[in-house]
C-alpha cells in the first residue's frame, strides 16, 4: 500500500505504540489514586505532560489533554465566547475553518452571535488588513487555523494577535494548529495566542488523543464538571496510554525534525514537479506553505472516482475532508475556482515515512486512469 492521505491520519510510530502498550500492561493505575501504583502512574503522566508541552513549546500546567482535536475546537470556542459575553457577541473566523471550528460557531450563530467569514484568495490564502478591517470593539473571539488540512496554506495568525492588541478590542484568538503541530516552527508565546488545538494521530500518535494550550492566566470554564482531573478543567480519568504514546511520538518528532521537515517538503516538491510534467491538463490548485499538504486537480476526472480507481491500485489520496455527493469541499469551494477544478481535487499529504518514489507510483497511476478514460470515450 501506498499511503499518502497524512493529513487525515498517519501510522503511529512504533516508540508510540511500545509506550501504550508499557503503559496498559505495567504502569495502569489511575494517577487519581493514593497508593504506590498510582502515584508511579501521576509521576508518568506528569513526565508525559511536559514532554508534549516541550513540543507545544509551553508550560506543562498550560496544557490540558483531550481526546482529539474536534473536543479541543469546540472547548475553545464555547469558553473564549462565555468568557467574553459581557464585552460582546461577535466573533471573526475564515470560511475555510475545519468544521470542528465551523460548526460551533454556527451553533453560536443561532443563539445571535453576530458572525464575520473571511474568504480566501484563489490559492487559500486569509488577508491580514481584511481581519484588521473586521475587528471591532465588540469582537470577543478570533478563530483562525495556522495550517489549513486541505491547502497546506499557513494562515497569518501571528498578524492577527498583533492587529488585536493594536485595535484594543477584547478578543481571545485561537488557532487549531492540528496541521500545525510538529510540521511548522511555532510557540504560542511567539503566535500570540491565547487558545491552540493540537490532536495526536496527525503526528503518529494514536486516535483519541489531543490537548488544548489554554495561555496561562486565562480563567475559563472548564468543557465538563466531575473528579477535579487536568486541575479541574478536563475532568475524567486521563487516558494514560494515549498519553504516553503522544509525549512518545513527540518526542521522536522532536529528535528529528529537521530531517522528516526536509524529507517531507523533498517527497511533496518531487510529486508536484512529476504531476505537471506528466500531466499537463492537471491544476496545481495549491502548492502548499506548509510542508506536507498540497492539492491537485485533473479537470473532468471527478475526484470521487479517482480516489476509487487509485485505491483499486492500492494507493490512498483524499478529495479533501468533506467531499461527496459531487459536491466540492467547502474549503476548495471557498477558494473561488471553476467547478471543473473543483470535482477533480485531489488532497496529497506526507508524512516521515513518504518517499519520492511514492509520489511517483501516484502520477504513474493517474496517467493511466487518464489514458484508459480516453481510450474508453
Amino acid at each position: 500500500m501506498i499511503y499518502l492521505d497524512n493529513a487525515a491520519t498517519t501510522r503511529v510510530c512504533p516508540e508510540a505504540v511500545k509506550a501504550a502498550i508499557a503503559v496498559m500492561a505495567e504502569g495502569f493505575g489511575n494517577p487519581s489514586s493514593r497508593y504506590a501504583h498510582g502515584v508511579a502512574a501521576a509521576e508518568r503522566l506528569q513526565a508525559d505532560r511536559a514532554a508534549v508541552a516541550a513540543a507545544v513549546g509551553c508550560l506543562p500546567e498550560e496544557l490540558f489533554f483531550t481526546s482529539c482535536g474536534t473536543e479541543g475546537d469546540n472547548w475553545a470556542i464555547r469558553a473564549a465566547v462565555e468568557y467574553g459575553k459581557r464585552k460582546g457577541r461577535h466573533i471573526i473566523t475564515t470560511t475555510i475553518e475545519h468544521s470542528a471550528v465551523l460548526e460551533p460557531i454556527r451553533a453560536l450563530a443561532s443563539q445571535g452571535y453576530e458572525v464575520t467569514y473571511l474568504r480566501p484568495d484563489r490559492w487559500g490564502h486569509i488577508s491580514p488588513q481584511e481581519l484588521a478591517t473586521a475587528l471591532r470593539p465588540d469582537t470577543v473571539l478570533v478563530s483562525m487555523m495556522l495550517v489549513n488540512n486541505e491547502l497546506g496554506t499557513i494562515l497569518p495568525v501571528k498578524e492577527t494577535a498583533a492587529a488585536i492588541r493594536a485595535s484594543g478590542c477584547p478578543a481571545l484568538l485561537h488557532t487549531d494548529a492540528v496541521q500545525a503541530f510538529l510540521k511548522v516552527p511555532f510557540t504560542p508565546n511567539d503566535l500570540g495566542v491565547d487558545l491552540l488545538t493540537i490532536s495526536g494521530h496527525k503526528v503518529r500518535a494514536p486516535k483519541g488523543i489531543g490537548a488544548l494550550y489554554i495561555r496561562k492566566g486565562l480563567r475559563l470554564k472548564p468543557m465538563l464538571l466531575g473528579g477535579g482531573q487536568e486541575n479541574g478543567m478536563r475532568p475524567g480519568t486521563e487516558p494514560t496510554a494515549q498519553i504516553a504514546a503522544l509525549a512518545a511520538a513527540c518526542q521522536v518528532w522532536m529528535d528529528h525534525r529537521e530531517r522528516y521537515a526536509s524529507g517531507i517538503q523533498r517527497a511533496k516538491k518531487h510529486f508536484l514537479d512529476v504531476f505537471s510534467a506528466a500531466l499537463p491538463q492537471g491544476v496545481v490548485v495549491s502548492p502548499g506553505d506548509a510542508p506536507h499538504i498540497c492539492a491537485v486537480s485533473l479537470p473532468g476526472y471527478p475526484s470521487e472516482m479517482l480516489v476509487r480507481e487509485l485505491s483499486d491500485r492500492g494507493i490512498c489520496v483524499s478529495s479533501g475532508s468533506a467531499c461527496h455527493r459531487g459536491k466540492p469541499s467547502h474549503v476548495f469551494a471557498a477558494t473561488g475556482r471553476p467547478k471543473g477544478e473543483l470535482l477533480g481535487v485531489l488532497r496529497v499529504s506526507f508524512s516521515p515515512e513518504s518517499t519520492p518514489e511514492e509520489g511517483e507510483a501516484l502520477v504513474k497511476a493517474l496517467v493511466e486512469i487518464c489514458s484508459a478514460r480516453v481510450a474508453a470515450r
